[in-house]
């Protein structure tokens, strides 16, 4: 995957929906508007812009204004895709282990990706998450939010194990020890979303097998911030 090139459409993207109705409600961010949620994304580019440009997280936030909105955002975009030309390699800050442009290259696109969706979800129709794309943020929960939300003190170790199958793609990832006791299948886009409860665990496309009370109390703990 062109990681650079697929955030460079998901910005373009969601830069296309500012000229909509910008008081329109965000479900998954409660108390936002679709204003809200470009403040928050473009203020991250920044976030991020000064932690692989400056090394350290320090951004000196700047509201959004309410017009010429559109011009603010893709100058963010602008900056955070510049910054992310680096080396995947090269060092910078990040909240996680791997202190590389690489990961925020990933974490930048999963953002990006997710609140795209959010935002086309508050204006009434989405668009479907590319396959490979969704199977990586997927993989993103388990191996970076999930650990880190432990290491936190957010949530505790889970004390028995959860399977999620994709039906599309062929993936599979458990969380937790031992043999999964729940196991939920559906389109890996939908397993996605369910991880960062953009949807519900009876979701249609979601089918779920084993002990379901227990899968679901494991996936209700915080595993993403």
């Amino acid at each position: 995957m062109d990681l650079h090139a697929e955030l460079r459409a998901r910005l373009d993207a969601f830069h296309d929906l500012l000229d909509a109705d910008l008081t329109a409600p965000v479900a998954a961010c409660p108390g936002w508007t679709l204003h809200e949620l470009a403040d928050h994304l473009g203020n991250e580019n920044m976030w991020v812009t000064t932690a692989v440009r400056e090394g350290h997280p320090n951004h000196e936030r700047s509201p959004a204004p309410r017009e010429g909105l559109a011009e603010w955002f893709a100058s963010t975009s602008a900056s955070v895709l510049d910054a992310l030309a680096a080396d995947r390699d090269a060092p910078a800050w990040t909240f996680s282990p791997s202190r590389t442009v690489g990961f925020w290259l990933r974490r930048r696109t999963q953002e990006t990706m997710v609140h795209l969706w959010d935002a086309e979800n508050a204006l009434g129709e989405t668009t479907p998450l590319d396959v490979e794309l969704a199977a990586d943020g997927v993989a993103e929960v388990f191996d970076t939010f999930a650990p880190r939300q432990i290491d936190l003190g957010r949530i505790s170790r889970p004390g028995a194990a959860f399977r999620l199958r994709a039906s599309d793609s062929g993936h599979t990832w458990s969380w937790g020890p031992g043999e999964p006791v729940a196991e939920i299948t559906g389109p890996v886009a939908d397993l996605l979303l369910l991880l960062w409860k953009r949807i519900p665990a009876e979701h249609p496309t979601l089918t779920w097998t084993g002990d379901r009370s227990r899968g679901e109390a494991l996936l209700g703990a915080a595993l993403v911030p």
